[in-house]
C-alpha cells in the first residue's frame, strides 16, 4: 500500500476585487486528481483589497485545506493567475510589500518540493471563481460565507458501479449500459446543475441505489483514510515517500457499428471508425476530462475508433496525442466481426478452449490472453517510466484495460469476463515508484448521462 505522503490532491485557488481594490472574496477547492471529485471547499469575504491579495488569500486557504485533510500530501496547485504561479514557482520577484507575507504564509504550509504550480486559463478555473464570487455577494448581503449555501461543486463523484457479468459474448462489451448511454446522449443534454434533479428520469433509475450507496462508500472511505493518516502522523508513523504515482487515466474507445451488435472487433479486422454515436460519446467524454482538468498528456493506441476519440479529447484540452502500439486491442483472429453466438456456431471447440485457457488463441492465428498480458505488461512499464508523477490518458480498448486492471489487483486471468466495460467509460490505475499499484475507478459512465 502507498505510505501517506504519496497522497497526491489538486487545489485551485482565485480571488476578485469588484473595483481593485474594492470589496474582495476569496475560494479554494481541494479535488482528487484522479475523480475530481471535491474534497473540501473554503471561501472568505475580506473587505476592501486588490485582486492580487485575494488570489494570494485563497491560496493559503486552499493549502491549509489540503493539509488539514492529508498533512503529508504532495499539492498540485492550479491557478488563473500569472503572477501568483510564477511568484510562487520562484520565476518573478514579489516586490509589493501586500505579497511578500502572503507569499511567505503560502509557502510554509507545506514543505518545499511538496507542492508544485501551474498556470490554467479562467474557464478552467470556475469552481474557485465561483466560491470567490459567493463570498464577495455573501460580503454585499453584510454576512459571511457558509458552506451550507454553496452551490459551486462542479460535476463532482457521481455513481461509480461495476458490474460481474458471466461470459454471453464479447468480453466487456456492456450492451445494457451502452444502449441506456445512447438514447441519454440521443434524447437530451443534462446540465451539471440539473444532475442532482434528474436522477430518476426513466433511463438509469435502476442504477441510481448503486450510485447512492457507491457516493455514501466514498465519503465514508474519504473520512476514514483522513483519519487514519491523522492518527498516523501523531503516532510519528513514516514511510518511504513515493512521490507522486504515474496515474494512467484509461479510456475506451467511443462506439463504432460492430459496438451495440456486440460483435469481436479487435486489431485484425476492419479498424471501423467512430459510429455518430461514438463521436458524440468522445465530444461528451472530453468535455468531461476537460472540467475535471487533471489530464497532462494522451496516448493512444494506433487503431482509427482510438485516435477519433483521442483526438476529441486532445483538440478540447489542447494536447498532443502519442501513439502506442502496444495499446492496440487483441486480433482475434477468425472471428473479427463474428457475434460471440456465431463464433459458438462455427468454431465451438476453439471457443471453449479460449474461455477456459488464457494460452489459447482464437481460430485463425489470433493472440491469446496471455499473449496480451505480456504485450500490455510491458507497455506498462514503459509508459510508467516515461511518465512518473504524471497523469496520463490511454485511449485504448477493452481488453488492454482490463488486462492493467487485472494486474494491478494481482487477479487470475478469468476475472477478465467478470468486469463490464462501457464504450467511452473511463478507468483510472496509479502505479507507486515501489511497484505497488492501486486502482482508482472502473467503467465510470457518468459523463454520458
Amino acid at each position: 500500500m502507498p505510505s501517506p505522503s504519496s497522497r497526491e490532491v489538486i487545489v485551485e485557488a482565485d480571488g476578485g476585487s469588484r473595483g481593485n481594490p474594492g470589496p474582495a472574496g476569496y475560494g479554494a477547492v481541494v479535488l482528487d486528481p484522479v475523480t475530481g471529485e471535491t474534497l473540501a471547499e473554503a471561501a472568505e469575504y475580506i473587505g476592501v483589497a486588490t485582486n492580487n491579495v485575494a488570489e494570494y488569500k485563497g491560496l493559503v486557504a486552499g493549502l491549509t485545506a489540503a493539509r488539514e485533510l492529508f498533512p503529508d500530501a504532495t499539492v498540485h496547485v492550479r491557478m488563473d493567475s500569472k503572477l501568483v504561479v510564477e511568484q510562487m514557482s520562484g520565476r518573478w520577484k514579489i516586490k509589493h510589500p501586500d505579497m511578500k507575507p502572503l507569499a511567505a504564509e503560502a509557502g510554509r504550509v507545506f514543505p518545499v518540493g511538496r507542492v508544485r504550480y501551474e498556470w490554467i486559463p479562467r474557464e478552467l478555473n470556475k469552481h474557485a471563481d465561483r466560491l470567490a464570487n459567493e463570498a464577495m455577494d455573501a460580503g454585499k448581503q453584510g454576512r459571511q460565507w457558509e458552506p451550507s449555501g454553496s452551490t459551486a461543486a462542479l460535476d463532482t463523484a457521481a455513481a461509480r458501479s461495476a458490474a460481474s457479468l458471466p461470459p454471453s459474448g464479447p468480453p466487456g462489451d456492456a450492451a445494457a449500459g451502452a444502449a441506456r448511454a445512447r438514447a441519454a446522449l440521443a434524447t437530451r443534454t443534462v446540465e451539471p446543475s440539473e444532475a442532482s434533479d434528474q436522477v430518476d428520469d426513466g433511463l438509469f433509475a435502476p442504477d441510481e441505489a448503486v450510485a447512492a450507496q457507491a457516493r455514501a462508500s466514498l465519503a465514508s472511505a474519504a473520512r476514514t483514510e483522513a483519519t487514519t493518516h491523522a492518527e498516523k502522523a501523531s503516532q510519528g508513523w513514516t514511510g518511504p515517500d513515493m512521490g507522486a504515482p504515474a496515474t494512467f487515466v484509461l479510456l475506451r474507445h467511443g462506439e463504432t457499428a460492430l459496438t451495440p451488435e456486440k460483435r469481436f472487433s479487435g486489431s485484425g479486422g476492419t479498424d471501423p471508425e467512430l459510429s455518430a454515436a461514438g463521436l458524440r460519446q468522445a465530444e461528451a467524454v472530453a468535455e468531461a476530462l476537460a472540467a475535471r482538468g487533471t489530464i497532462q498528456e494522451i496516448v493512444s493506441s494506433p487503431l482509427t475508433r482510438c485516435r477519433q476519440t483521442a483526438a476529441a479529447v486532445a483538440a478540447r484540452l489542447g494536447l498532443d496525442v502519442q501513439v502506442e502500439r502496444g495499446l492496440r486491442e487483441t486480433d482475434f483472429g477468425a472471428w473479427e466481426g463474428m457475434t460471440f453466438g456465431e463464433v459458438r456456431e462455427r468454431y465451438g471447440d476453439d471457443l471453449d478452449a479460449w474461455l477456459a485457457s488464457p494460452k489459447a488463441a482464437p481460430t485463425g492465428g489470433g493472440e491469446s490472453f496471455a499473449a496480451v498480458a505480456r504485450r500490455v505488461a510491458a507497455t506498462r512499464d514503459r509508459l510508467t517510466a516515461a511518465h512518473a508523477g504524471r497523469t496520463v490518458l490511454l485511449v485504448t480498448h477493452v481488453t488492454p484495460i482490463k488486462t492493467l486492471v487485472r494486474l494491478a489487483l494481482g487477479a487470475p486471468p478469468e476475472s477478465l469476463f467478470r468486469m463490464e466495460l462501457s464504450a467511452a467509460s473511463i478507468s483510472a490505475v496509479a502505479y507507486y515508484a515501489d511497484g505497488n499499484a492501486s486502482v482508482r475507478l472502473l467503467n465510470d459512465t457518468s459523463h454520458l448521462r
